[in-house]
């Protein structure tokens, strides 16, 4: 039995099972001392990335070869790192993504560096991740409610599901969900379940139709100029030997999870942390940016809240009222930021966090459920 990959970490991976459906989620292998120092260590001083998505006149024909011209001027992202971010190792193989739009779909590529390209699962919506996959996360209007997965492995095996919200908030998978128009293609660089020689990689090329992706967004039919959504962009990898001239996972040895935004914690729906989503008609050389986070010290201090709540709540059985019982400390806050206010709901409560833009007056706002929205 050859051992092909080395470990390259000793966290865990758990999948779970809820309400008969077989949901994702990753949770962390050691137990820190609180949500909000969780938030506060790992998650908040992470700045999620950006990138410019550009409007490409010629539609993209989907064989999963990206050489068409437009591919070729559409830029990279930056190389996936690990999951909880820079202090972790950096992973053993490239991947990296890009995208395009234009009146009918958006359109995302991704080159995945393998030397020994495997996939097993053939079945639409299997547990893809299973196998070694490409995942792309898609919130709309960025609320964190009401987003997108898609997976897919090197034998174009997809799974394509939304929730209603991320499951720490006790949301619900809609695996029964489908992608209408879809189109999707793999391309490999080299041979398929072949331990015999060495690959190079696979290419994986998808178009989401507008007419789908739209139904939770912010208004029917494609983006704006300038508008943003929230993406993430997920690398499954397996460590594998093999055996008989087959190759067979490492037993007892966790998944490794590689990620274009780093995510701060073991956990892809964290949708807060994905990266953000700008459309452009603009050219591919113009000197436009992904406008960063408005006030992110406003919205960080409402996922603050959010955090210590669920923290107080496990302790006490019931919400916070106020900012004493949270033990909130307003002077960290820089100028133009207001103190959180905290409202009892029905539900829950709502943080209210203000900010000047300018002369006018701004709010971030969080709910129990984590819905997190911006007026």
């Amino acid at each position: 039995m050859e051992l092909l990959f080395q470990s390259r970490s000793c966290y865990g991976c758990h999948r779970l099972t809820i309400l008969g459906f077989v949901l994702m989620a990753i949770l962390p292998a050691v137990a820190h001392a609180s949500e909000r120092d969780e938030w506060r260590n790992r998650m908040m001083p992470i700045t999620p990335r950006g990138y410019l998505c550009h409007f490409t006149a010629r539609p993209i024909a989907i064989d999963g070869k990206l050489d068409e011209t437009a591919w070729n001027t559409a830029p990279w992202t930056d190389e996936f790192q690990d999951i909880q971010g820079a202090l972790k190792a950096w992973p053993r193989f490239r991947t990296r993504a890009k995208l395009l739009w234009d009146k009918n779909y958006l359109y995302v590529a991704a080159e995945l560096e393998e030397p020994h390209v495997w996939a097993t699962l053939t079945k639409h919506d299997d547990v893809i991740f299973q196998d070694p996959d490409f995942e792309v996360f898609i919130d709309p209007d960025g609320d964190t409610h009401k987003y997108y997965e898609f997976e897919i492995n090197a034998l174009n095996t997809g799974w394509d599901l939304w929730l209603d919200k991320p499951y720490q908030d006790q949301g619900k998978a809609h695996n029964e969900w489908e992608i209408p128009g879809l189109k999707t293609a793999v391309e490999i660089r080299g041979t398929l379940n072949n331990p015999a020689d060495v690959d190079t990689g696979w290419t994986v090329e998808l178009a989401f139709p507008w007419k789908v992706l739209a139904q939770h967004a912010r208004h029917r039919g494609h983006p704006h100029e300038g508008e943003q959504w929230r993406i993430g962009f997920s690398r499954v990898e397996w460590q594998i030997t093999t055996h008989h001239n087959r190759y067979q996972k490492v037993p007892n040895t966790p998944e490794d999870n590689w990620v274009w935004s780093p995510q701060g914690v073991i956990d892809m729906h964290r949708p807060e942390m994905w990266g953000q989503l700008q459309f452009t008609r603009k050219s591919a050389a113009s000197s436009s940016t992904v406008s960063p986070i408005r006030a992110k010290s406003a919205r960080d201090a409402a996922l603050e809240i959010y955090y210590a709540q669920r923290d107080f709540r496990k302790a006490h059985e019931r919400w916070a009222t106020n900012l004493d019982e949270l033990g909130w400390n307003s002077t960290r806050l820089p100028p133009g930021v207001e103190p959180p206010t905290i409202k009892t709901t029905r539900d829950g409560y709502t943080c209210v966090v203000g900010f000047k833009n300018g002369r006018r007056q701004h709010f971030w706002r969080i709910r129990q459920d984590r819905r997190l929205t911006l007026d």
